[in-house]
């Protein structure tokens, strides 16, 4: 197997539990980069370098796809604030906790500190009078009647997802992981079947299914398992390190 390119998610994938990435694989990451392997995260946060050691990547996929940065921004794909007021409004008017987010910042209806306390980045704002893009808009443990009415409420430019901790995230149609990845590889000059992915939740599904080699935690849901085209072990026993250890060293 010919591996030059490695994206992993963050979340139960890289990640332990305990959000800590352990020693045996931070050794793997530099092992395939001292071969000439490119190293990307792919994640649904915007600001993975609060949790992860950035020096271990080449690139950074984050808010689930509209964002990739490689020394600087490469690609951006947000959604302007006048399609993103409709949607922030009529879930602002139901009661929904509603957060729409950039590059730098969270504007929110709530104190999300109350739910994410590690993020300090946030300013309480009226969507009505709200005139900055997003990146991605987020509803937090909203009821099934809360997330169709959301996806009832998008606009033909948007999407939705929910990830298994029931984080509703709303993102423009072109910022997937797939497409991100894609678009990392071919400003690397790496083709598709020399892409290697990892991951555990629905919003990796994509990326899976287009890498050369969609490799699923051993923790992952089942829906991810069936899209992958490989299994390893779980996050809590580095299963990671140990398909790469196999297949790219």
């Amino acid at each position: 197997m010919k591996i030059k390119m490695i994206v992993t998610d963050l979340d139960g994938t890289l990640l332990k539990d305990d959000k800590s990435v352990t020693e045996f694989t931070r050794n793997v990451l530099k092992q395939c980069r001292a071969k000439g392997i490119k190293t990307a995260l792919a994640t649904a946060r915007g600001h993975p370098e609060k949790l992860v050691p950035v020096e271990l990547f080449d690139g950074r996929i984050t808010n689930n796809g509209a964002v990739i940065i490689a020394d600087n921004v490469v690609y951006r794909r947000n959604m302007s604030y006048q399609e993103a007021r409709p949607l922030l409004m009529a879930c602002d008017k139901r009661g929904l906790k509603m957060t729409s987010q950039d590059i730098d910042m969270h504007y929110t209806n709530f104190d999300i500190s109350a739910i994410w306390p590690h993020i300090k980045g946030f300013e309480i704002v009226d969507f009505s009078k709200h005139e900055i893009d997003s990146d991605k808009i987020c509803m937090e443990n909203g009821s099934p009647d809360d997330i169709e009415f959301m996806r009832q409420n998008l606009s033909d430019n948007m999407y939705l997802t929910v990830t298994r901790d029931n984080l509703a995230m709303v993102m423009h149609r072109d910022a997937t992981k797939s497409k991100a990845v894609a678009t990392l590889a071919k400003h690397w000059g790496i083709e598709q079947e020399e892409i290697a992915v990892f991951g555990d939740d629905m919003n990796d599904i994509d990326m899976l299914e287009y890498a050369g080699a969609g490799v699923a935690m051993g923790n992952a849901l089942d829906e991810v398992k069936t899209a992958a085209g490989y299994i390893c072990d779980t996050n809590e026993n580095d299963g990671l390190a140990k398909w790469l250890e196999e297949n790219a060293l």
